[in-house]
């Protein structure tokens, strides 16, 4: 093998926590390399939040780690020493001022994922941190407990007296995150919480989710049952699409959905259209309604109630002809409309490939990590940072505070014997 001049810190995926951990172990005064396989760093920050880099939230500490799961608890730490006041200070001192928004997102002022790469890079640069790109590491290499470098692909070995993993989870392969953490971390002897996609479209059974593919809800309440026991209850938006639901309450709960079936429960999803109606109230509306109406026809008089896209189908479910008049509507049939709007059901399937996921959940365990450190209980010298490990939160800004504040922690600890 080829053997490269030695460095202080290995630092392995140039994404938010790579950048983070790469520039702080660097401004340290360690000799740092940061490893990217793709041509260019930070491939994924550029595009998340709809290319507008969601960078944390404004809720407070403990509403911050509940949207963690039970997994979050390990951040308490990390959160304590760096969180969103000292992130966005951070931003601020590179030039980058945020606001916040609806559900307490905080974003760049001017919008600009790509600019985010773009500062945060120059600044790890600037602290002295030698980025190497085309670099695909295929292991760490250990001996006697203890890292000692890397190998790439193409056999070249790097020396180094830390090793810090921060090569996101599985999903946007394109941008470089194929996994290769996970494998990294489990050939050293981590175990790895298996992988599933979390912020993932739904599918759905039947056809009926495809027969209004297209069609968005604004103010919709969703319930979801496990083995019939209602376990998710939240109202926003949602869309139909040819192979089940997507949109924003959708891929906030679409973890759960996930863990649901892997444990082998059934998953219902049920739409209800006019969560601010009652079923009393929305029977009363439509009593006047088809009243109102006369000899028009139901599909007509539907409009004042439904988007278009959604008639057909609802006289379909509810056994109503396309021609049928108002005044022809039955008690029963007036029954079946109300029960329908209230409760559109459809039976959960699965979610989309690992690829449509925003965020993978499972990876690194978090017990076998060192949550004021990031460093691994394993390998001495092997640190943790971003995605590879097992956490997941839903939208909001919450995953990518994690990245850079777990990057931050591990960044500042890093080993390096003297």
């Amino acid at each position: 093998m080829e053997k490269n001049t030695d460095f202080d810190v290995i630092v392995i995926g140039a994404g938010p926590a790579g950048m983070m951990a790469a520039g702080q172990a660097a401004l340290r005064g360690l000799h740092v390399v940061l490893l990217e396989k793709t041509n260019a760093v930070g491939k994924k920050l550029s595009i998340t939040g709809q290319k507008r880099c969601n960078l944390t939230n404004t809720a407070e500490l403990p509403a911050f780690i509940d949207h963690f799961g039970r997994e979050g608890r390990f951040l308490r730490q990390a959160f304590h020493q760096f969180f969103r006041q000292e992130l966005l200070d951070f931003f601020a001192q590179l030039g980058i001022e945020t606001e916040s928004e609806r559900g307490g997102r905080i974003f760049p002022s001017n919008g600009d994922a790509s600019e985010v790469t773009h500062k945060l890079w120059e600044w790890a640069s600037n602290a002295g941190v030698t980025l190497r790109t085309g670099a695909r590491v295929e292991r760490v290499l250990v001996q006697a407990g203890a890292v000692y470098g890397v190998v790439l692909s193409v056999g070249e070995e790097i020396g180094g007296q830390s090793v810090i993993v921060a090569c996101g989870g599985a999903t946007y392969t394109g941008t470089g995150s194929s996994g290769d953490g996970y494998r990294m971390a489990e050939a050293v002897g981590h175990t790895i919480v298996p992988l599933r996609p979390a912020l993932v479209p739904i599918k759905t059974a039947g056809d009926l989710a495809q027969r209004m593919q297209g069609l968005p809800l604004r103010n919709a309440r969703m319930q979801v049952f496990f083995d019939e026991k209602r376990a998710i209850d939240d109202f926003g938006e949602l869309l139909f699409t040819h192979f089940g639901i997507s949109g924003p309450i959708v891929l906030t709960h679409s973890g759960e959905m996930v863990d649901a079936l892997r444990e082998g429960k059934t998953v219902r999803v049920v739409i209800d259209t006019k969560p601010a109606l009652d079923r009393g109230q929305l029977n009363q509306r439509l009593v006047r309604e088809l009243d109102a109406g006369g000899k028009q026809y139901v599909r007509t008089m539907l409009k004042q109630l439904l988007p278009h896209k959604m008639i057909e189908v609802c006289l379909q479910e509810c056994q109503l002809t396309i021609d049928q008049p108002c005044h022809q509507v039955t008690a029963e049939q007036r029954k079946r409309l109300v029960e329908w709007m209230k409760g559109i059901e459809l039976a959960v399937s699965g979610p989309l490939s690992m690829e449509s996921g925003m965020v993978t959940m499972g990876g690194v365990a978090l017990d076998e990590v060192d949550a004021r450190t990031m460093m691994s209980k394993k390998v001495k010298g092997l640190y943790f940072a971003g995605e590879v490990l097992d956490l997941a939160a839903d939208t909001g800004g919450f995953n990518l505070q994690a990245a850079f504040s777990t990057g931050w922690i591990a960044g500042r600890n890093v080993f390096v014997s003297v």
